[in-house]
């Protein structure tokens, strides 16, 4: 049985009336952990999409953008997204069933929270509630106060970017320091590297937006300090 045909089970016993939590104990074990993953994820970037009020077409595209449904599954990924985008209710139980798979601010995690602004910007707008939900999402998913500075510095106009945040050492650090630093962020973002340990397909390409971000901050350090 392959993972949609899970999802789909997922779904219907949701639409039964079983709880999140019994659901998901059904999904434990690889490879459900995988279909609990997915489930979690459509539901959690549905109640982002929400977050302002709103499920706009522009956020449900972005949706789509960051994360790939097979060609013939569209269904299964729409009946858990349209049971999500109900209310915002409840995303920190998604969000906290996510948590539980990896460790505090693995960068799968990472991922996800870039995917979930990448929703929440695709209107052109940024709103307070949007802001307050993804906070708490990157809270709960052990991320830094400087990590989340630093993805939101990515994706809102309006937001400082500052290249040392994004590869995550102090602005007076060595030259050496500084390349490692770079390299050490070049590697855990590749998509080849997240495959190779067994990342779920849906996350990798959330990690592509990152690994520019790391690039062009390198760029602009190497070029300010050889000013």
């Amino acid at each position: 049985m392959n993972i949609w045909k899970r999802i789909a089970e997922a779904v219907a016993a949701l639409a039964r009336g079983e709880s999140l939590a019994r659901v998901f104990e059904h999904l434990r074990t690889p490879p459900e952990r995988s279909v609990a993953f997915t489930i979690a994820v459509i539901a959690l970037g549905a109640k982002m999409a929400k977050a302002d009020g709103q499920v706009r077409r522009s956020e449900v595209t972005a949706f789509r953008e960051v994360f790939s449904i097979p060609p013939g599954e569209e269904r299964n990924a729409a009946r858990v997204f349209d049971l999500a985008r109900q209310d915002v209710a409840g995303y920190d139980l998604y969000a906290r069933r996510i948590a539980s798979m990896f460790g505090p601010g693995d960068p799968v995690l990472i991922d996800l929270v870039e995917g979930l602004f990448h929703i929440a910007v695709a209107d052109g707008e940024y709103d307070p509630a949007e802001d307050a939900f993804l906070h708490d999402v990157a809270r709960i998913f052990g991320l830094s106060e400087r990590c989340f500075r630093c993805i939101k510095a990515r994706f809102v106009p309006d937001a400082p970017a500052d290249p040392y945040e994004v590869l995550d050492v102090s602005p007076d650090a060595p030259m050496e320091e500084l390349r490692a630093a770079w390299r050490r962020a070049v590697r855990e973002s590749h998509p080849d590297r997240l495959i190779a340990r067994g990342v779920p397909e849906e996350a990798v390409k959330l990690a592509e937006g990152r690994l520019v971000a790391v690039n062009k901050a390198w760029e602009e350090i190497t070029r300010d300090r050889a000013a």
